[in-house]
């Protein structure tokens, strides 16, 4: 079934019903309760971890298999979301023409981008991606306004033509949709003293997510993932078998900006807004930090990660000092205060410290990432503590000598 084999088609399956239930499993406290401050099941923190699992998954596709590290994919990202923009603008609210065109303009982007900076490799790759990356910033932010507005963004108009859709009589702006579906629509359900709420754009994201990793699981298992492996692995006697490489790591890189301008076609589907800010080297650091604390080069690593930093990125920053308050208010005031202060360098504004601390930790003692994590986790509690001692030898293969290496007798 869909070309997989049992083992693949069961990790699917997972996969997709934790998509399909994340509405449910996001929000496990009460909405009345002092816990309900960790509760992730709003429809605007969903939608972006759905959104960022696709940017990440496709950014492993290029460092987790190949080994070539991009400083400069949130250029792509930037590229779909304005690609998406002009197209609600001119043609339709519809999200399908809107996505497709982002990915086509990231593909190319990508593949004129990938056929100089391929030309090196390490870190001069990296250097050539970064510069290309904020030489789109700096032109999307003033050389090109007149396509991309400048500082102030890119938004919608009521003079705009949107030329396949119906006159707007309303007089307000009108909402993107999936044929008639609204990507803002959502059905509230209140359980068990929860609300647990279901929203449109959010399962249009979620499916496109899975379908996405479902592509790169085919890739991983393909004999081109293959071929993308031996390029990590090791380059140089790749080019001594006859083989070269730079077709294969070009198609990668075209991949990987491609699946970045559909996440950035779906930010603007979900809020229609394209602005600068998205092509800044941060952007590109961030995806990195997801993949990398997720775990480089493992199918389900880059969306833990995603999933781990937009969880920081809006529930921690969210704690401010009246929320400390209400946790410690039962203290005596000597504590209580000194537990504030000593919380607020870690919550609210200074959350990006706990997550500095959070990646040290986990690139220290986990090198696989998260999903190392869960692996000798796993392993320790079937009581196979040997197992849950050592790495994964997915992310620590065991040197095999070549040929020419090997002592002769």
């Amino acid at each position: 079934m869909l070309g997989l084999d049992n083992k693949d088609l069961r990790f699917l399956l997972i996969v997709l019903a934790l998509t399909l239930a994340a509405p449910i499993i996001l929000n496990p406290f009460a909405e009345n309760s002092a816990l309900a401050q960790f509760n992730a099941g709003y429809p605007d923190l969903m939608q972006r971890i759905a959104i960022f699992s696709i940017f990440a998954v496709g950014f492993n596709i290029l460092f987790g298999l190949t080994g070539y590290l991009s400083f400069g994919h949130a250029a792509f990202l930037g590229v779909g979301s304005y690609a998406a923009m002009w197209m609600f603008k001119l043609l339709t609210m519809n999200i399908i023409p809107a996505i497709i065109l982002s990915v086509i303009i990231s593909g190319v982007f990508a593949l004129c981008i990938g056929y100089i900076s391929l030309r090196r490799s390490g870190i001069y790759f990296s250097i050539l991606t970064l510069a290309f990356a904020q030489m789109s910033f700096n032109m999307a932010y003033s050389v090109l306004t007149p396509l991309t507005n400048g500082e102030t963004g890119l938004q919608l108009a009521l003079d705009d033509p949107r030329v396949l859709d119906a006159a707007n009589t309303s007089g307000s702006l009108p909402d993107t949709s999936l044929f008639g579906l609204a990507m803002n629509s959502t059905a509230k359900v209140e359980l068990l003293g929860r609300a647990f709420q279901f929203n449109a754009g959010y399962y249009v994201c979620g499916m496109l997510s899975v379908f996405m990793f479902y592509v790169a699981l085919k890739i991983f298992r393909s004999p081109f993932g293959m071929m993308l492996r031996a390029v990590k692995s090791n380059q140089q006697r790749m080019n001594y078998t006859g083989l070269n490489a730079r077709p294969y790591t070009l198609a990668a890189f075209v991949i990987s900006g491609m699946y970045a301008g559909l996440a950035g076609g779906l930010l603007a589907a979900m809020d229609p807004l394209a602005g600068a800010d998205r092509m800044q080297w941060t952007a590109s650091g961030e995806v990195v930090l997801m993949t990398i604390l997720g775990g480089a080069g493992t199918l389900l690593g880059p969306v833990l990660g995603a999933g781990f930093i937009k969880y920081f990125e809006n529930i921690f920053s969210k704690i401010n000092d009246s929320v400390l308050h209400s946790w410690f208010h039962a203290l005596p005031d000597g504590l209580e205060n000194f537990l504030i202060d000593v919380s607020h360098f870690f919550v609210g504004k200074s959350w990006h410290l706990t997550l500095g601390l959070l990646f040290m930790l986990v690139v220290i003692f986990l090198p696989g990432g998260l999903v190392e994590g869960g692996t000798r986790i796993w392993h320790w509690i079937r009581g196979d503590r040997r197992k849950a001692k050592r790495a994964d030898p997915e992310y620590h293969p065991v040197h095999i000598a070549h040929v020419a290496e090997k002592e002769e007798f």
